[in-house]
């Protein structure tokens, strides 16, 4: 499969489940390795480094599931994130206070153990564990997967918020509706290969995907 994701955007890549969405980003982040073929990030191939490298290269992989530390707090999982920079003092101060303005929830629950969260709660966590890194691309793997009906916009509502700010999005998402709401283009994958590509609104409107995956 072939894929871009450009500065400024958000990407949505949807298929059912074993399409090989998750792998992809696994790929991408470094914790798989690619049997074939590159993958590069800014013009520069990234496809055999370590995971704590292409970290600190700038790509922050969410992963399904959350995969919060759960014996941390909420502080704590999100000081982990910004090894990748060995940052201290007032930098981390200032990504903290980004991710408080973001997720105000996590500040009144900054002390808590990550076990304690809702559902809702360990996402955010998650996400902002990964902004902690500032970085340039965001994968975000399932973010709506086992939230409430309630929180689901809202959780898209804050990928839209990130992406604003100027951080690149990779999205894997089951609810194909919202993903191409919010996304600039998107991909359809069907057992690991690309099969329709373009404009989130023309893919939308695609029959193949409304048959398929919009329950039209």
């Amino acid at each position: 499969m072939n894929l871009d994701v450009n500065s400024g955007e958000i990407v949505a890549l949807i298929g059912a489940n074993g399409a090989g969405k998750t792998t992809m980003l696994r790929t991408i982040s470094g914790l798989l390795r690619a049997a074939d073929g590159e993958v590069l990030f800014e013009g520069l191939p990234i496809h055999r480094e370590s995971a704590e490298t292409i970290a600190r290269l700038g790509i922050a992989h969410v992963p399904e599931g959350r995969r919060v530390f759960s014996g941390l707090t909420v502080f704590e999982n999100l000081q982990v994130a910004t090894t990748a920079w060995h940052r201290r003092g007032s930098r981390m101060d200032d990504d903290l206070a980004a991710v408080f303005e973001l997720f105000p929830r996590l500040r009144a629950r900054s002390k808590q153990l990550a076990w304690s969260l809702s559902g809702g709660e360990q996402q955010m966590l998650a996400m902002g564990r990964g902004l902690m890194a500032r970085p340039k691309l965001l994968l975000l793997d399932e973010p709506s997967l086992g939230l409430a009906p309630t929180l689901v916009e809202e959780m898209f509502e804050k990928i839209q918020a990130i992406n604003r700010r100027g951080t690149a999005i990779l999205l894997v998402e089951q609810n194909a509706h919202l993903a191409l709401e919010i996304s600039h283009r998107a991909y359809v994958l069907e057992t690991g290969m690309v099969v329709l590509e373009g404009d989130s609104r023309e893919l939308s409107e695609n029959p193949r995907v409304q048959t398929a995956y919009l329950g039209i």
